[in-house]
């Protein structure tokens, strides 16, 4: 009996929704606003992942192979100091000797198979003291033109590492 009393005064004191001051939403709404919070939470995290993917697309090291090919792209390139091209060229042997150098010390080969031309580099690096004006570069042209030239040489007798 007392729990009969219980059970008629809980109900009888129990509202059937929220009182009067709070405005009623139909599901759907509340639906809806679900679904876009989720397909905006969706589309930012697809952005975000994009980013990131595109991020480590760029700093992943190239292939020595492909680092290779833009060094022998100038071969048959040269220039005569204080010409209007020479700046460009020099300064383009100088990045796709870079760009090599950090492809061979990043190869999965490891740099030790690379000890060479990773040295010839590191002594060109050395010569130019940082200095990657115009000047310096015609300055030490024998040498970015010579360690060029070695390394295409070194690179030909390795041929298992660009094919």
């Amino acid at each position: 009996m007392v729990l009969g009393a219980f059970l008629v005064g809980c109900s009888a004191g129990t509202s059937q929704g929220p009182g009067g001051d709070v405005p009623y939403v139909a599901p759907s709404v509340n639906a809806a606003a679900a679904s876009k919070a989720a397909d905006e939470a969706a589309a930012a995290q697809s952005a975000e992942d994009e980013a990131s993917a595109e991020a480590e697309a760029r700093n992943r090291p190239e292939a020595v192979r492909d680092a290779f090919a833009g060094l022998q792209a100038t071969l048959n390139d040269n220039c005569t100091p204080g010409s209007s091209n020479c700046a460009y060229f020099l300064g383009r042997v100088h990045d796709e000797l870079a760009r090599l150098d950090k492809a061979m010390k990043a190869d999965a080969q490891g740099p030790g198979h690379f000890k060479e031309p990773i040295a010839w580099i590191a002594t060109l690096r050395g010569t130019l003291n940082g200095d990657t004006s115009t000047d310096n570069l015609e300055k030490h042209r024998s040498e970015l033109i010579g360690t060029r030239d070695r390394i295409n040489t070194w690179m030909q007798g390795h041929p298992e590492d660009y094919r």
